[in-house]
Parts: structure tokens; C-alpha cells; sequence
């Protein structure tokens, strides 16, 4: 072997021993120098996400705050030049306006009840007045059903606590018979920009609570309410709306029918006592109201055969059915039994029950749908 040849035997021996000695540390440092690289990328992204959150977060509050700020700032001014000698539900008031009632309930955290101030009053129908009041405290909310409710505070006669009041310091403090007493009602209408409610009462001569505390409030007085609750409003999933209910349901009613979607149609059963006792409804092209009348009858009788003799058009129909309850049980075994309704397909509740105060059917509501359930069941399973 010549020199040339000792000469690249030992150049491949030179870079054999190189790649030995130093190849598996550079690679080694190569893999670590990218998985650094990597790694360092991947907690950029990480934290470019938590920062977004933390920003879009700090929006929300932001936001919350100035609808706070809103809201206080509306009460303020409103109280800066409302009346005086406004009462509240359930407290005496004299013949000069003066106000008779015991010093207000120390406050206390818990739930926590709202204001409102009785701005406006109309008798829409002979038997059904119109309220209308502030409550700052709902400017700014969403409101995004057509049947929300809210539940009127009624202090009984003899309490020793007026309004303001803290409700669960009451409960606390109070035997069951001196706690306030609630009263649901549908709001016909709410305006989150002002805060103004409209709410409409039925009116049955002196009796029950509600009714005759709305035919004699007047305007600069206040009460006191929880909520609003609500859960249902028309959708465009449906192309035909069956409304159906008695005066307790009709301002449900009333605002679902202005938010039927376009393309969509609907018809409005409504009982009322008598002709002349109809009650102011949106109508529109694609919307029919039929008033049925009682004219003595047993509650929720001649609607419920009204809406049995009714045939909707082709299509997917949704159904909202509420007013008393003997009439929503007749109309559950006609929509789920006899027509195979989908209950995904329908609101339909008993909003009172005849001889029963609002308290006596909250408590059996339960048991009495339970049931109306296995009742339907079980006709179902019959041949």
C-alpha cells in the first residue's frame, strides 16, 4: 500500500473516530435545542389563550359594572322624584296618605327582593286592569322568553316588618303565617332599557289577594317582587303556533304573538267570561285570535272544546296551553294521547286550580302532573 492509500485509511479512520466522539452529542443537542424551541412556541400559544380569556373576562365585568352603574344610576334619579308617601303591599295607609306600618326588617345577606314603583294604571277590559311600574333593577337584564313571570310580595296584615325587608331573614325570624305571601303573575310586557314592567291582573270583586290590592293601588306606591323566571318563547323550528289559555294566560299569550317569526303562522284561543270582555291582542296577517266565551260555564270547559275541534295546517306546530288546571288535564290527554303530540312540542301547565289559593296548588301541582302522567301512560298502553 502506497502512501496515497495509508493517506485515505486514515482519513476515514479520522472521521469515523470524529463521529464517534462528538456525532450522538451533536444530534442529542440538536433534539434538545428543538424540543426547547417547541416547548417555548407551545407556552406562548398557552399564554396568548390565557390572556385573551383574562381580557374577554375583564370585558364581561367591565360591562357588568357599567350595568350596575346604570341600574343605580336610574334608581336614583327615579327616587329623586318619585312620591313620597308610596307604600308597599300589605301596609296600612290612612285616609291623608299617611303610612302605618312597623320600622322596616333589619337586611341580611340571602334572597334578595326587588323594587318597583306603580307608575300607570288602565282597565283594559271589565274585568282585567293594566299596571304599569319602574324597577331599576331590571335595566340591562335579557330577557328572552314571552311568558316571564315575576312573584309579588304581599305582606299579611299584623307583621311586624314592612318593606324594605331582607326575605330570608324573614323566614328566619318569622312564623309561616307572618312571612310575605306570593303571588305570580306573567309580565305582558318589560323594557331592559327603562325598566318598566306591565302586568295585567284579573279582577274578581273583593276576593282573593292580588286582585283587589291591583284595583285599588295607586300610582307612586311600590311593591316588592321576586324574579322574573320564564322559560318558553315561539321559534322559527315551527311553522304554525297553537296558543291557547284563559285571562290568567292571555298576557303570555299577547307577547308571543309579537314575536312570531316571519314565515311562521298563528291562531289564539282565548275564554273570557262573556262578549264585550275581550282583551286588546296583536293581530297581524298570519295571526288569528278567537275569543270563546264562558257565559257561566265551568272554567277551561269551552276552550278546551275549542281547541279539540281545531285541525292545524301541514306542518310542525308548537303549543303553548296554560290557564287553570281542570282545563290543561282534559287538553294533555287530547295533545299526547289522542294526537301523539311530542311533549318536546309543547308548554302546557295549570297556572291555578278552581277552589285553591296559589299556595294550596304550588304545594299538590307536583303530585297532581304526576298523575296526569301515568294516567297518559297508561292510556297510551290500552289498544
Amino acid at each position: 500500500m502506497g502512501d496515497t492509500g495509508h493517506a485515505a485509511e486514515w482519513a476515514e479512520g479520522y472521521k469515523a473516530g470524529y463521529a464517534a466522539a462528538y456525532g450522538e452529542g451533536y444530534q442529542a443537542g440538536l433534539a434538545a435545542g428543538r424540543a426547547g424551541l417547541y416547548a417555548d412556541q407551545h407556552l406562548e400559544r398557552k399564554l396568548a389563550k390565557r390572556e385573551a380569556k383574562n381580557a374577554k373576562r375583564e370585558a364581561k365585568y367591565a360591562a357588568r359594572l357599567e350595568r350596575e352603574r346604570d341600574r343605580e344610576a336610574a334608581r336614583a334619579r327615579f327616587l329623586a322624584t318619585s312620591n313620597p308617601g308610596r307604600t308597599a303591599p300589605g301596609t296600612a295607609q290612612s285616609a291623608t296618605g299617611s303610612t302605618a306600618a312597623p320600622a322596616p326588617a333589619p337586611r341580611s345577606k340571602g334572597r334578595r327582593a326587588q323594587e318597583a314603583t306603580i307608575v300607570g294604571k288602565e282597565q283594559i277590559s271589565p274585568d282585567m286592569v293594566r299596571l304599569r311600574a319602574l324597577a331599576p333593577e331590571l335595566i340591562g337584564r335579557e330577557f328572552d322568553y314571552t311568558d316571564h313571570y315575576i312573584k309579588i310580595l304581599f305582606v299579611p296584615d299584623g307583621a311586624p316588618y314592612s318593606w324594605p325587608f331582607d326575605l330570608a331573614e324573614i323566614k328566619r325570624s318569622q312564623p309561616k303565617h307572618l312571612r310575605p305571601v306570593t303571588r305570580t303573575y306573567t309580565l305582558r310586557s318589560v323594557d331592559s332599557a327603562t325598566g318598566e314592567i306591565e302586568i295585567d291582573f284579573v279582577l274578581h270583586g273583593d276576593s282573593g289577594l292580588a286582585g283587589p290590592w291591583a284595583r285599588d293601588v295607586e300610582v307612586g306606591q311600590t311593591f316588592a317582587f321576586l324574579g322574573p323566571g320564564g322559560g318558553w318563547a315561539p321559534t322559527a323550528k315551527y311553522d304554525h303556533f297553537v296558543l291557547a289559555g284563559d285571562e290568567s294566560a292571555a298576557p303570555a299569550i299577547a307577547a308571543a304573538l309579537e314575536r312570531i317569526p316571519a314565515g311562521s303562522s298563528a291562531v289564539a284561543f282565548i275564554e273570557v267570561e262573556a262578549a264585550g270582555h275581550e282583551i286588546p291582542l296583536p293581530t297581524g296577517e298570519d295571526i288569528e285570535v278567537r275569543f270563546v266565551y264562558r257565559e257561566g260555564a265551568m272554567p277551561g270547559s269551552v276552550l278546551s272544546d275549542a281547541v279539540r275541534s281545531y285541525t292545524p295546517p301541514p306542518g310542525h306546530v308548537g303549543w303553548f296551553v296554560h290557564g287553570v288546571a281542570e282545563m290543561i288535564k282534559a287538553l294533555r290527554r287530547h295533545l299526547f294521547v289522542a294526537k301523539g303530540v311530542s311533549k318536546r312540542d309543547a308548554s302546557i301547565s295549570g297556572y291555578w286550580r278552581l277552589r285553591m289559593t296559589e299556595d294550596q296548588w304550588q304545594e299538590s301541582k307536583r303530585e297532581f302532573v304526576a298523575a296526569l302522567e301515568a294516567e297518559e301512560e297508561a292510556a297510551a298502553r290500552e289498544p
